[in-house]
C-alpha cells in the first residue's frame, strides 16, 4: 500500500518495453495496473470470444499503456475467461516483480442486495462490476487500511482502475444495460510472496495486496516507502496500540523484541522516515514511539536529522568526538575518533577506550531532538531510545519519561531512563 511520484514520460508505450527514466533506470506498473488489464483483457475476451494478446488501459498518471497477457483462455466451458499478466516493477526492488497477476471475469445472473464483494454500479448504463479475491489475494482483516474488513486487499485506486477498464471494455463490445460482471483476482504465488512483505502485520491475510496511487512503479520511490510507514502507523492506531517501535532496519527491530513485549503490529520499519514516523504518532494519537536503532543513524538523529539517508548526510565523527569529549575522552582520542570511517568504527574506538558512556548521552540527545522536532505536541508524545551494536547488546537508551521504560532482560526486567 504505496503511492509513487508520476512519471515524467506520458507517451504511450508498451509493457514490453518500459520507459526509461533518469541515470537509465526504467519504470515499472503496479499491481493495480497489471489487474486492470488482466481485467479488460478478460472481459473482451468474454464478450467477443476471442483471445486476447495485447490490452491497452488508460492509468491515473493520464497515460495509457499496452500490456502483453501472459495467458488469455476459456474455463468453465467458456462461461468465464482468465487473463494474466506477469508484474514488472521496472528497476524497482520489489518483491512483486515477475509476480502473474490474474484475473477472471464471468457473467452474474444477480446481486445481492449487500453482495459479500467490492460492487460498483454505473450510474448511466446500470451495468454493475464486482470484485472478488481469489487465491494469493490477501483479504483485509483489521481496521485501518482503508478497506473494509473482510474486503479483498484492492485499494481505492486500482479498484476504480479495474471497474473503468472493465466498463470500457463493455462499452466496446456493446454490453446490454444492466449486465452484470464478476471479476476475481489471483496471484498463484501471492500467499508465498506475502511472506517477505508486512501484509500481515497490517492484517491483510492471505496474499498481498493489489495497489498503486498513480499505476507507475518509480524506480526506488522514498514516496512509496514513506506511505508504507504512514499505513502501518495508521493501522496500529486503528487497532488501539498505545506504543509502537520506530526502527531504523530490521535487525534493530529483532533485537528489540528480545528486550520488549509488543504485538507484531507495534513494531514499524521506519527507516529513513524517523520524524515523518514521529509526526504521524501525534497525529494518530499515539501515546509512545520507542526509536531503536545503532548508532550511525541514532548520531544523525542526535543532530536533529530525521530523514537520516546515508546520501543525505554522512556521519558526522566531529559530532561523536565531540559527544566522546562531554564523557571523559582525551584529545588525542578525539582526534582519533574523527578519522573514524564509519559509525560502527567509532563505536569500536570508543568500547575500547571504555567511553561507553557517549551512547546513553547520544540516545538522550535523539529524544531531546525529537521532542523539538515536534514543538508543542512534544507532550502529546512520549520518546524512548535504545541503540544496539551489531550483536544485538544495548549500547544505550534514554526516555523523556521520568519513570523511563521497563524492558525485558535476560534476567528479568530493567527499568532505564
Amino acid at each position: 500500500m504505496s503511492s509513487v511520484q508520476p512519471p515524467e514520460n506520458h507517451e504511450e508505450s508498451d509493457y514490453s518495453r518500459q520507459t526509461v527514466t533518469r541515470k537509465g533506470m526504467r519504470t515499472g506498473y503496479t499491481t493495480g495496473s497489471c489487474a486492470a488489464a488482466a481485467a479488460k483483457a478478460a472481459t473482451l475476451s468474454l464478450l467477443t470470444g476471442n483471445s486476447v494478446e495485447k490490452v491497452t488501459i488508460h492509468l491515473p498518471v493520464g497515460k495509457d499503456v499496452t500490456f502483453t497477457l501472459n495467458r488469455c483462455q476459456q474455463i468453465d466451458g467458456g462461461t468465464s475467461v482468465l487473463c494474466s499478466v506477469i508484474k514488472d516493477g521496472g528497476d524497482d526492488p520489489d518483491v512483486t516483480h515477475g509476480a502473474e497477476i490474474c484475473a477472471t471475469v464471468s457473467r452474474t445472473p444477480a446481486f445481492l442486495e449487500q453482495p459479500p464483494t467490492t460492487e460498483e454500479k454505473n450510474p448511466t448504463t446500470g451495468q454493475r462490476i464486482s470484485i472478488t479475491g481469489g487465491i494469493g489475494v490477501g483479504t483485509v482483516t483489521r481496521p485501518g487500511t482503508g478497506i473494509e474488513v473482510g474486503q479483498p486487499a484492492v485499494t481505492r485506486v486500482p479498484r476504480r482502475m479495474i471497474i473503468e477498464s472493465m466498463e470500457q471494455a463493455g462499452n466496446e463490445c456493446g454490453l446490454e444495460p444492466d449486465a452484470c460482471l464478476t471479476v476475481e483476482l489471483s496471484v498463484p504465488t501471492g500467499a508465498e510472496i506475502a511472506l517477505k512483505t508486512t501484509n500481515s502485520r497490517l492484517g491483510v491475510m492471505g496474499g498481498i495486496s493489489i495497489l498503486g496511487s498513480t499505476g507507475v512503479v518509480q524506480p526506488y520511490s522514498t514516496a512509496a516507502w514513506r506511505a508504507s510507514v504512514h499505513l502501518a502507523i495508521d493501522v496500529a492506531a486503528a487497532n488501539n496500540l498505545e506504543h509502537l517501535i520506530l526502527s531504523t532496519g530490521t535487525q534493530s527491530e529483532i533485537f528489540t523484541k528480545r528486550r520488549l513485549d509488543l504485538p507484531d503490529m507495534a513494531y514499524i520499519e521506519a527507516g529513513i522516515f524517523s520524524g515523518p514516523a514521529l509526526k504521524r504518532c501525534v497525529t494518530r494519537g499515539i501515546g509512545r514511539a520507542t526509536h531503536v536503532g545503532m548508532v550511525g543513524k541514532f548520531s544523525k538523529m542526535a543532530m536533529g536529522y530525521f530523514v537520516t539517508h546515508v546520501a543525505g548526510n554522512k556521519v558526522d565523527t566531529e559530532f561523536l568526538a565531540s559527544l566522546a569529549a562531554q564523557c571523559g575522552a582525551t584529545a588525542e582520542l578525539q582526534e582519533e575518533m574523527k578519522g573514524a570511517a564509519s559509525g560502527r568504527h567509532f563505536q569500536e574506538i570508543a568500547q575500547a577506550a571504555n567511553i561507553e558512556a557517549v551512547f546513553p548521552l547520544m540516545c538522550r540527545l535523539v529524544c531531546e531532538e525529537s521532542h523539538m522536532l515536534l514543538g508543542d505536541d512534544a507532550d502529546k508524545l512520549i520518546v524512548d531510545a535504545l541503540c544496539f551494536d551489531f550483536d544485538g547488546a544495548l549500547l544505550g537508551q534514554a526516555s523523556t519519561s521520568p519513570e523511563g521504560i521497563t524492558l525485558l532482560a535476560p534476567s528479568g526486567s530493567a527499568t532505564i531512563g
